[in-house]
């Protein structure tokens, strides 16, 4: 990581950051290419074409980044890259992390130790008090927890640890107060604790803000704790995702007889850690280290490479919804790695697949 961004680095980067198609892993790819967001914003146009795109791709004006900016800055919000060091050393360790957040409170909580409490928007009384327990319990042994600011279990856990230290991560905008009731609760947090957001202010959250919004409640966590989930519920995309990270999962077990317990009795199945209170969540965390930097792999440091049309085409025609490892087109194409990427990355920019994490790729 190095220093803080210069204003007109600043601009580029969140430019480039809210430019259509530039998710993290293209955003990540672009810089790694380019070095600096400045030379990947002139870059775009010509890329896309080759990707096969006929209109120009959408880039925000000047008025986009100064308002954008502007209403950060009305919140008395902080907008921080992923370049620089003020960013959380935990997403920092992301495979990629997302390139810019919006932070609203004690910015240094993000660097405290970290443990996610998670679970049911609809949850039992039992499972909140004991959410409401453990996270005071967290607090009191130094520990920071994270959640995501919804209903029942996230609303106990943010309760229970705002005497200590306590971060809401938000799908929308820094300012995107959901569920309404939970006003009172946001003001507390912002004054007290920590509110993160990928997303601009004054966004409001969507469906599909929700599972990057749950990377980050994951990623900023050295271990993600469920306590009450059905079998198809957000708090089990993030336990995923924290696994795929190496963080520690953990599941509170439940009655057979209650669907809200389906979720986390399955993690334990699984192998999740059984959580029947803060010890547990204390051993799981003993003889952790810190976090580092991604380890390098054939996608890292590789020289920029400039794939013909032929390979373009046929890394296109191998792709599906379904999604496939980006070694795998490797191997089925015979080609370089680094030129297999570039022709990924032009696609992605012409819309024509979708960069994920964790190595993935999907037709656009």
């Amino acid at each position: 990581m190095s220093a803080a961004l210069s204003d007109a680095e600043r601009r580029d980067w969140l430019r480039l950051a809210r430019t259509e198609n530039v998710g993290p892993v293209t955003f990540d790819q672009l810089i790694r290419r380019f070095r600096t967001a400045g030379a990947a914003l002139r870059a775009l146009p010509d890329l896309a074409r080759r990707g096969g795109r006929t209109g120009g791709l959408k880039t925000p004006s000047d008025a986009d980044i100064d308002k954008e900016l502007a209403d950060g800055a009305a919140l008395a919000a902080r907008l921080i890259a992923s370049s620089e060091h003020a960013f959380p050393q935990a997403l920092a360790a992301l495979d990629p992390p997302p390139p810019v957040i919006w932070v609203r409170g004690r910015v240094a909580l993000l660097d405290r130790p970290t443990v996610a409490i998670v679970g049911a928007r609809v949850a039992s009384a039992a499972g909140q008090r004991f959410a409401r327990g453990l996270a005071s319990e967290l607090g009191q042994a130094g520990h920071v927890v994270v959640s995501g600011l919804a209903r029942g279990i996230d609303a106990a856990a943010h309760e229970g640890s705002l005497p200590t230290g306590t971060v809401a991560v938000l799908g929308g905008g820094v300012d995107d107060i959901y569920p309404s009731e939970h006003a009172g609760l946001y003001a507390r947090i912002a004054e007290a604790g920590c509110v993160v957001s990928e997303n601009e202010p004054g966004r409001k959250a969507v469906a599909r803000d929700f599972p990057r919004r749950n990377r980050i409640i994951s990623g900023l966590s050295r271990a993600v704790v469920v306590v009450e989930a059905e079998l198809r519920s957000g708090s089990l995309i993030t336990a995923r995702l924290a696994a795929e990270q190496g963080r520690e999962v953990l599941a509170v077990p439940g009655s057979p007889l209650d669907p809200r317990a389906r979720g986390a009795n399955d993690l334990i199945r699984q192998g999740a850690a059984i959580c029947e209170g803060v010890d547990d969540v204390l051993r799981a965390l003993e003889g952790l280290r810190g976090f580092r930097e991604p380890t390098s792999d054939i996608w890292r440091g590789d020289p920029p490479a400039e794939p013909d049309d032929a390979l373009r085409e046929s890394v296109a025609a191998l792709l599906s919804p379904t999604p496939v490892s980006r070694d795998e087109l490797v191997r089925a194409t015979g080609a370089a790695p680094a030129a297999v990427f570039a022709a990924l990355v032009e696609l992605a920019l012409a819309g024509r697949c979708e960069l994920l994490p964790g190595g993935m790729v999907a037709a656009g």
